[in-house]
Formats: C-alpha cells, sequence, structure tokens
C-alpha cells in the first residue's frame, strides 16, 4: 500500500473513531463494542507508529474523550482527566514495566509495587471538594473540559457532600466511576440499551430530579490533585477514601511484579461474572506517589498506570428458556433465552445452542447457568454449563420431534458419504407450505445478494406477510401500493421509493435469480456454476421435466446433493409455479462467455470488509468479466486484496506479511477503469 492509500486510511480510521466516541461520549448510545473499539484505537496508533508524520491533532493518542456536550456549562479541569493505555496480554504487561524501569534507571530485576483495582464500566466523574464541602462535580468531557454535572451528582447517595475528618485535605479533586449495579438494571431495562448506558443518560438530565429516580452509585478510586495531603502511596490514598466516606472496591489490592499481575488477572476474570456490576478490566498502578511523580505522563496517559483488559466475549449467564426456530432450509436451531447480560458492550439475551446433538452432548438444560460467548460479529453461543449450580430438580430437554410452525414431522438426513446422520433436523414440510419456512425463503428471496431490493428488509416480509400482502415471491411485483401508502410509517415517498427498487429488481443476471429461489445446497458459487452450464432461464426452467437432470452430472464442482435437491425442488408443484410466474415478470439476462484477454487476466483477487454502493456478488462478478480470478484464502496464489470498511485484520496482516497488494474500492475501481 501506497504513503497515499495508508494516509487515506489513517484519517478514514480517525474519522470513524471520532464518530463512534460522539456516539459513546455526547449521545451515551454507543455504537461498537469496548473490544472493537480498542481494536480501532490499536490499529490508529500503530500506523502512526510507523508513519510519525501522518499524526492529526485528533489522534487518540492526543486526545481523550470527546468534547463537552452543549446542554451544561463547561469548566476547565484543574488537572487533565487522562486516559489509560491498555494491556491486552502478559507481554504487554511486560512491556509496560520494562518502560517504568528504563525510564527511572533501575536494574532489569527489579520489583515495583503496584496496586490493582478493578475497572469498572461506569461514567468517569471530578468530585471537588473545599474545606471538606462537595462544591462542584464534573464529567470527563474531553479530558480538558468537562460538563458541570454537580447537581445530578449531589443525587447520589454515595457521594458524601460534607466530610468532617481531621486529616482530610484542605482542597481535594476525587475521582471515580458512577454506574448502575445490574439488579438495579433489571428494573430500568426497558429504557436503556445497558447498565453504562442508563448511567450516562442520568448524568446527563437536565433535571436533576430525574436522575433522583435512577439508582446510581459511585465508587471513588484516584484524585486529580490535593491541597495539604499527607499521603504516601496508592493504596494508603484507597484507605483514607473509605475513612472518609466514600466506598472503595473490596477487591483493591497491592501486589508485586509482572507475574503475581497475570495471575491475578486470571482468577479474578472469572470472578468477575459473580459481580453486581460491570468491569472490563484491572487497574495497575505503580503505588508509590513519589515514583508516580518522577514518572510523570506522556501525551494523554499516565506513565505509571495501565488498564489490563479482559477478554470481552464471554459472560456468565442464566437459561430462561429453549426456543426452537425455523430457517428457510426447514432447519430446527434451538436458541436460548438468558438473563441479559453484558458482553464487551453489548447486552445479550439470546444464545445459540446450534442442534440437537449440541445440547444432548453439553446436557444443557432450562434454568442452567451457563458461559456464553461473543466474538466479534460471531452469534452468541452457549459454551459450557455450570452443573455444580444445577437445581436438583432440573430435566433433560427434550428436543421437539415436530415442526413448532406447522406440525409436520422432523427428520435428520442421512448422509452417505460419512454413513451417519446430520446433526440438524429439519421439517419435511419444505418451501411454501410451512409458515416459518415461506418467511424465510421470501427474506432470502428480497436479500441483498439475491434480488437486493432496498427497503424491503426482514421486518417488512414479517409485516407484509401478516396482512396477506406476500406469500409467495411473485406477489412482490403485483403488491397494492395503495394500501401499502396507508399503513403506520409509510407515506407516499417511501411507497414510491419501494416500488422503485422492485421494479429495478426485475433485472437479474440467471446466476442471481437461481441463487434468489434458495434452493438447498445452492450457493452463490453453485448458482454460478449451474449458470454459466445452462446459459439461459428456459434451460433452467427445463430442469422441471425430470429427465433433463442428468445433464448436470457433467458440471465440475455439482455433486449429488446439489443435484437431489434441484430435483426435489422442482419435484413440488408450486415451485414450478413461481419460477413460470417470475419469468413473465422479471428480465434474467443468459450467461455471457467470460473475456478470456480482460484486463484483470492471470490475476488473483480477494475481497475483505464492507463494499460502498456494490454488493460483494456484484463486485466478484466484475473481476470475473474481466477475467480475473477470486480465491477465498489469503496465499501466495494472491495478487490483490481489496480491502472496505472494518477488513478482517487477519487478512490484511498475512497479506502484508506475503508482500501481497492491498487495493482500496477506489484504487480497483481505478483498475476497472470504472472511475476517473
Amino acid at each position: 500500500m501506497n504513503i497515499i492509500s495508508i494516509k487515506k486510511d489513517y484519517l478514514n480510521k480517525i474519522k470513524l473513531l471520532n464518530k463512534y466516541n460522539r456516539f459513546y461520549y455526547d449521545n451515551s448510545n454507543p455504537k461498537i463494542t469496548d473490544e472493537e473499539y480498542d481494536k480501532l484505537k490499536k490499529e490508529i496508533i500503530k500506523i502512526e507508529e510507523k508513519y510519525p508524520n501522518l499524526k492529526v491533532k485528533d489522534s487518540p493518542s492526543l486526545k481523550i474523550g470527546f468534547k463537552p456536550s452543549k446542554n451544561f456549562k463547561k469548566i476547565k479541569h484543574k488537572i487533565p482527566m487522562l486516559s489509560l493505555a491498555n494491556a491486552f496480554d502478559k507481554e504487554d504487561l511486560k512491556n509496560f514495566q520494562k518502560k517504568i524501569l528504563n525510564f527511572l534507571s533501575l536494574r532489569e530485576n527489579s520489583e515495583i509495587e503496584y496496586c490493582a483495582e478493578p475497572k469498572i464500566d461506569g461514567i468517569s466523574a471530578s468530585l471537588i471538594y473545599k474545606k471538606g464541602i462537595f462544591t462542584t462535580g464534573l464529567s470527563r468531557g474531553d479530558g480538558i473540559e468537562g460538563e458541570d454535572i454537580t447537581n445530578n451528582l449531589k443525587t447520589i447517595e454515595d457521594i458524601p457532600k460534607k466530610i468532617k475528618s481531621k486529616n482530610f485535605p484542605d482542597e481535594i479533586d476525587i475521582r471515580g466511576e458512577v454506574f448502575i449495579t445490574k439488579s438495579d438494571f433489571k428494573q430500568i431495562k426497558e429504557k436503556f440499551a445497558n447498565p453504562r448506558n442508563a448511567a450516562s443518560g442520568s448524568l446527563r438530565q437536565k433535571n436533576p430530579e430525574e436522575t433522583k429516580k435512577i439508582p446510581l452509585k459511585f465508587i471513588a478510586y484516584t484524585f486529580g490533585y490535593m491541597v495539604n495531603g499527607n499521603i504516601k502511596t496508592q493504596s494508603d490514598f484507597l484507605y483514607n477514601l473509605n475513612l472518609w466516606g466514600f466506598k472503595i472496591s473490596e477487591y483493591n489490592k497491592k501486589i508485586h511484579g509482572i507475574e503475581s499481575l497475570n495471575i491475578f488477572h486470571k482468577k479474578f476474570e472469572e470472578k468477575r461474572y459473580t459481580l453486581d456490576y460491570d468491569i472490563d478490566g484491572l487497574v495497575y498502578k505503580v503505588n508509590k506517589f513519589e515514583l508516580q511523580k518522577r514518572l510523570g505522563f506522556v501525551a494523554n496517559a499516565p506513565r505509571w498506570a495501565i488498564a489490563h483488559k479482559f477478554s470481552a466475549n464471554s459472560s456468565i449467564s442464566k437459561i430462561i428458556s429453549i426456543e426452537i426456530q425455523v430457517g428457510r432450509t426447514g432447519a430446527l436451531t434451538p436458541v436460548a433465552k438468558i438473563e441479559p447480560v453484558n458482553i464487551g458492550g453489548v447486552v445479550v439475551s439470546n444464545a445459540t445452542l446450534h442442534n440437537e446433538d449440541e445440547i444432548s452432548r453439553k446436557d444443557i438444560r432450562v434454568n442452567d447457568t451457563v458461559k456464553v460467548e461473543r466474538a466479534g460479529d460471531v452469534i452468541p453461543h452457549v459454551i459450557s454449563v455450570d452443573k455444580t449450580k444445577r437445581s436438583t430438580n432440573s430435566k433433560k430437554y427434550l428436543f421437539p420431534q415436530r415442526c413448532p410452525s406447522c406440525g409436520s414431522r422432523t427428520v435428520k438426513d442421512f448422509n452417505e458419504s460419512t454413513k451417519k446422520y446430520d446433526a440438524i433436523r429439519r421439517c419435511i414440510n419444505e418451501n411454501f407450505k410451512c409458515e416459518k419456512i415461506a418467511i424465510e425463503n421470501l427474506k432470502h428471496f428480497v436479500s441483498k445478494e439475491a434480488l437486493n431490493i432496498d427497503g424491503f428488509g426482514k421486518k417488512i416480509v414479517e409485516k407484509f406477510w401478516e396482512l396477506n400482502l406476500v406469500k409467495l415471491p411473485q406477489d412482490i411485483f403485483s403488491l397494492d401500493y395503495s394500501k401499502i401508502e396507508k399503513l403506520e410509517g409509510w407515506g407516499r415517498l417511501s411507497v414510491s421509493n419501494l416500488k422503485y427498487s422492485i421494479e429495478k429488481s426485475k433485472k437479474i443476471s440467471l446466476e442471481r435469480f437461481i441463487y434468489a429461489l434458495g434452493i438447498r445446497h445452492i450457493g452463490q458459487e453453485n448458482a454460478k456454476l449451474l449458470a454459466q452450464h445452462l446459459k439461459s432461464i428456459e434451460n433452467f426452467h427445463e430442469l422441471s421435466k425430470t429427465d433433463n437432470i442428468n445433464i448436470l452430472l457433467n458440471i465440475d464442482g455439482i455433486g449429488e446433493a446439489q443435484i437431489k435437491s434441484i430435483e426435489t425442488f422442482f419435484s413440488n408443484k408450486t415451485n414450478i409455479l413461481i419460477i413460470e410466474k417470475l419469468i413473465k415478470n422479471m428480465k434474467i439476462f443468459n450467461i455471457m462467455p467470460s473475456r478470456k484477454d480482460g484486463i484483470l487476466k492471470n490475476k488473483n483477487f480477494m475481497f475483505t470488509g464492507k463494499l460502498k454502493e456494490i454488493s460483494r456478488a456484484e463486485a466478484k462478478s466484475l473481476v470475473e468479466q474481466n477475467s480475473g480470478k477470486i480465491i477465498s484464502n489469503v496465499n501466495n496464489k494472491l495478487n490483490y486484496l481489496v480491502i472496505g470498511e472494518k477488513p478482517t485484520n487477519k487478512k490484511v496482516k498475512k497479506a502484508q506479511e506475503l508482500n501481497i497488494k492491498i487495493l482500496t474500492q477506489y484504487e480497483w475501481l481505478r483498475m476497472l477503469k470504472k472511475i476517473s
């Protein structure tokens, strides 16, 4: 990637981070998980380390938080409220201590004493006391200026309004975290996405009486400045906070050395699930204030402290019930309804149980206490059961033998290759006779990779089905728009836009049409192979005559499972009728021979990340139309990795290691000469 592309990528990441900061700090409505935020921030800093000249004033290495809201008076912090550097593993901790030892000119084997404290996932606040009286309360803001939220903070019982202790400093800025316990959040969960949002939104109410209704808590952990205080260590300061009437964490602990910190972290990561509040890591501070003073600060963080994050992809919850979802191909998927739990900043209330065999293997039951994992964009799933917490009257879960949608018999297919029955149980009432299968088929038909009807999402499909506007795919092309216009949430403009999208979708390639039909085992690649072989919609329609199915045996990449599925599909008269109706309503393009001498000849491509204004399927098709080839793995055969928004980091990193050229979508389109 050339320097211009790197700069563009860097600035896009900065812009994205600022956007997420605005949602997080100003709107109290985070759009990504803490894990994804940390990852983006790390990527930016990594670019800056390699290309320091690119650094801009909006860099996260120079800024903290986000500018204060206009709803509150702004006050400058006497001492900035800095953020903390993050550690994710033992190696990060070693580097943290190494920098401390180097800065202090201490021997490599010197042992530093740290104060370890749980990092509560709440809202930072600064409390200023003069002569023992709480006078001013500020939010973090951008770290330099905060919002004056004094009156809202005064509604919190945990915050002392007057302190009479003899050793209390003449003036002090006490800092801590405002949060809501999980048990309290249950009472107000209908109003907020998660406990952190509830705390943030409550503190930013203009009317303190509204804030007072929310059960906010406060834990103190540090100070910004202190006048006439005679305390030597962080652990002593925490002890005094407790004496002065502030609540502190019962898990604060003095620890020597990196090995001990790492052991404490591992043990506490399990303990976190038993706490009544969310924590996302531990904070380690050099215990002696004298050393803290010598170490000082970098641009926006202290050298003497670091946040050791927990893995943000798992948590403990309880199964309330098990529901069965019926998919497009009739597959019955069990889903656990669990007590809402915060995993990496996202409140999770559903977790997949995969299939009947998985439930039996793990012996998962209703009311079980389970560990739930959520990694990246993967659907949360139950990974283990804590059988020590299972009640004595617990009953084994019995998987339904009948479809919960239509009551039909369910079966497990026998796999001729493995000589075993499949793990997935399916409803045999296929296609448009089972309501759930029919609805899921319609969702697939209008989806982005199929007809790509903009404005015709999953909820619209469900609503139109409920109102009997759409029951079969061809119904989409004979909608009663006058009836739709009268529905709540619809109007002349939205109906006009929907009509335009539907008209546009009538023109479609043969491969996308075949894929849109939702035939089991026929994904995008198989649909492409079928289209390339059959060439026209007429030839595809001819497959309904049983004898013609055999011509598919000659297609490389199409096996017995695919042929059997196509045969089953065409044995259903409803499906044949659907195709005939669609042919009359749509313009399905025949397959044009691929160019053998296109501009991408002998070049292999791979896409990662979200592309703008073009689907992944269309992008791949453009490559193939120009004699290029799509491959599915980053290896030495790959010539170009094209990246969109939020590309997979592993793919990008591997491409860099193999010196594979990385293109932005803009650069790739330039290569295709689609833009000037």
